[in-house]
């Protein structure tokens, strides 16, 4: 198995003749946010047998790169989206399917699985449109945890189950991150928790609000280092892989 980290929350997981591809997020620029490292995802990254989408929050569910999927891509999406989102109705081209904690839903060879996360899951910061955060066990010849967004919680490793591989947010697109996120140093926790045998921090040093690049610019640049350093420390046992941009690894996993 495979795996790319195109930016952001955005990865290509290849399994089992299977590519699934997490949040797909292919902007230059998203309101006030632009992208500041990387090149934006060439065409290949859309192309997928079915996409996840883990939560509302625009850097996750964004229409205009749904709409770059091919024709007959699946796509999982938290219970409520399509009424809470109404531009997801122009999405004729895909196979729309809405997904709770505890669905199962095979792809191919491979079986998604649907579990829990801790995070805000309206589509604004205000008002009453919101389905529930997800996050997703692509299970195949691996066992890849893909987090969306999530704080720690305590029944995480129970939720989640045993893993081989965990894709894990370890920062975000602002100067602070509030409740429901996972840093740096509560990234190394969860791994702590879920013990896989690899790991690859995601959502971090992609995007950055414009005008903003002498405020806190360490939460912008050091949180994947950052994790590395500590996850050696909480979690030493656990290969680290710190992707760049449009970069690829091949993790162990179990046979």
């Amino acid at each position: 198995m495979e795996i790319t980290w195109w930016g952001h929350a955005t990865c290509t997981v290849e399994d089992s003749g299977t590519r699934v591809l997490t949040d797909p997020l292919f902007a230059r620029r998203l309101a006030h946010l632009r992208r500041r490292r990387g090149a934006p995802p060439p065409p290949e990254a859309a192309v997928a047998d079915v996409a996840l989408v883990s939560h509302l929050h625009a850097d996750h569910l964004h229409v205009p790169s749904l709409a770059r999927l091919a024709p007959g891509t699946r796509l999982l999406l938290p219970r409520g989206a399509v009424r809470q989102v109404p531009g997801l109705r122009r999405l004729g081209h895909l196979r729309l399917t809405e997904v709770a904690p505890g669905d199962r839903t095979q792809v191919g060879d491979l079986v998604v699985r649907t579990v829990p996360a801790r995070h805000d899951g309206r589509r604004l910061p205000v008002g009453p449109h919101r389905s529930p955060a997800l996050g997703f066990v692509i299970e195949g010849a691996a066992r890849t945890y893909f987090a969306g967004d999530t704080g720690l919680f305590e029944e995480m490793a129970e939720e989640v189950g045993p893993v081989d591989v965990a894709l894990l947010p370890v920062g975000g697109w602002g100067p602070y991150l509030g409740e429901g996120h996972l840093d740096a140093g509560r990234a190394a926790q969860a791994l702590a928790r879920l013990t896989p045998r690899s790991a690859v921090p995601v959502h971090y040093g992609t995007y950055w609000p414009i005008g903003m690049d002498a405020v806190r610019p360490h939460e912008f640049h050091t949180p994947g280092a950052e994790f590395v350093r500590l996850a050696a420390e909480r979690a030493p046992a656990v290969a680290v892989h710190l992707l760049a941009h449009g970069e690829s690894v091949r993790p162990e996993v179990a046979r």
